[in-house]
């Protein structure tokens, strides 16, 4: 982090708002697979063309920066916290994810994230491959991530908020009597 910024600032660019949103949705054929991988902390240690492309980030800005230099603030944290928290426990996991583009419009993929192990068989970083989602699937995810959003925020304090919004997360999964990885499968 420099300079207090989510992000590496790079030189000659104005400071991007991550809270700027256009509403604009933008897609990206269905054959194609964005891939990035990071380190240990999440920083981005790789991007493909498709990645860069969708984002609107140079390859320079992206590499080395935070992957939550696309996080989009209409995207629940709790689902974030559920995907960190299994990734670091050595497991996979798959989400349906909304993610901000430079501009600030929008994409949603369909992701897949795994650690990469170290030969050792540490965890060394992590690999994410996203593809186009199901149009029904976003679909039905949008109004649960709405309401998730809606109660982080309805809290003056971010950590009730996260706490609230994973128990909500939670509450509907118990309901539907699935994991969130079978929840996610089934859409």
């Amino acid at each position: 982090m420099a300079d207090g910024l989510p992000f590496k600032p790079v030189p000659g660019h104005k400071e991007i708002d991550q809270n700027h949103v256009t509403g604009v949705e933008r897609r990206f054929p269905t054959d194609e697979i964005i891939v990035s991988k990071t380190d240990r902390r999440g920083w981005i240690t790789y991007a493909n063309d498709v990645f860069i492309s969708i984002a609107g980030y140079s390859e320079a800005e992206l590499l080395g920066a935070p992957h939550s230099i696309i996080r989009h603030p209409h995207m629940p944290r709790c689902v974030f916290k559920l995907l960190w928290d299994t990734i670091d426990a050595g497991d996979e996991i798959f989400a349906y994810v909304v993610n901000r583009c430079k501009n600030g419009d929008h994409y949603w993929v369909y992701a897949h994230v795994t650690p990469n192990l170290g030969a050792d068989g540490r965890i060394v970083g992590y690999h994410s491959n996203r593809r186009t989602p199901r149009r029904d699937a976003v679909a039905t995810v949008t109004p649960l991530y709405r309401a998730l959003c809606a109660e982080e925020t309805r809290h003056a304090d971010p950590k009730r908020g996260l706490a609230a919004s994973e128990a909500m997360l939670n509450d509907l999964l118990r309901s539907k009597e699935v994991t969130y990885e079978r929840f996610v499968l089934a859409l």
